[in-house]
């Protein structure tokens, strides 16, 4: 299958605004939960037309402005705790490097994203409550193991990890939600500056002309989610309806 053609070129003032503006409300609603919104920033430029090959570039360098920032906020809050964060990120790194350098066929790196933005809805629709149970520490060899895996597959997809991270350490009684929030920003971030070190060392890509436009409204949706996430604001109805969106943007992935 040939690749999409670029629209990088091509990008009409409405559809600029439209970018920027659900840019701007995916980095509200992820850095509400620690994330950076790598895969709402997938989904959005799939359903826009970007092709894949264009989508991690800019989704990477988003993830790292926006996880940057909920980094500090949660960091601030008192959510960040070095002694659980260095186990998950010492192999993620190196992994997230690796996973940045490959390059995949048009068509399989479609249907990674696709398959990644599908579980990435889930996650929003069925969302586990914290055990009453106290949290547990995390074994070394189970922490390094899962942080290699989720670190190759961020760079693989430009995701960042995250989404795939905070549910998991909840399931395995690791950590609360809350501390999970904190966890998940500083490993986005790790995990996406190697991601986007990777994709440039073996690749030569080119952002667009107005991806400092995306990099405003990621980093002031970023501030203003995590402010409000790391002070206990929920908002799953919105976080259904970005749900929904992940959805049609997997099935354009797949389906095309």
């Amino acid at each position: 299958m040939a690749a999409p053609p670029s629209i990088l070129l091509a990008v009409t003032a409405p559809e600029l605004v439209l970018l920027v503006t659900g840019i701007f409300a995916i980095a509200v609603l992820y850095s509400s939960v620690g994330h950076a919104g790598g895969s709402g920033y997938i989904a959005w430029m799939a359903l826009l037309g970007f092709a894949p090959s264009e989508i991690r570039p800019v989704a990477l360098g988003l993830n790292i402005l926006a996880a940057s920032v909920a980094t500090v906020q949660f960091a601030q809050a008192g959510l960040f705790s070095f002694r659980r964060f260095w186990p998950f990120a010492l192999l993620a790194i190196p992994a997230a490097l690796v996973g940045g350098a490959l390059a995949l066929p048009t068509r399989v790196f479609q249907v990674i994203l696709g398959l990644v933005l599908v579980y990435s809805a889930v996650r929003f629709f069925v969302r586990k409550a914290d055990s009453a149970a106290p949290p547990r520490e995390a074994p070394l060899p189970a922490a390094l193991g899962t942080g290699a895996g989720i670190g190759f597959l961020s760079g693989l997809t430009g995701t960042g990890g995250g989404i795939f991270l905070s549910p998991l350490v909840i399931f395995l009684g690791w950590m609360d939600a809350r501390a999970a929030s904190g966890l998940a920003a500083p490993f986005i971030l790790v995990n996406s500056i190697a991601g986007v070190v990777g994709y440039y060392w073996s690749s030569n890509p080119h952002l667009p002309a107005f991806f400092p436009l995306l990099a405003v409204a990621a980093v002031g949706g970023a501030a203003a989610g995590s402010r409000l996430g790391s002070r206990r604001l929920a908002i799953p109805a919105i976080q259904k309806a970005l749900a929904a969106v992940l959805l049609l943007a997997a099935a354009k992935l797949l389906l095309t």
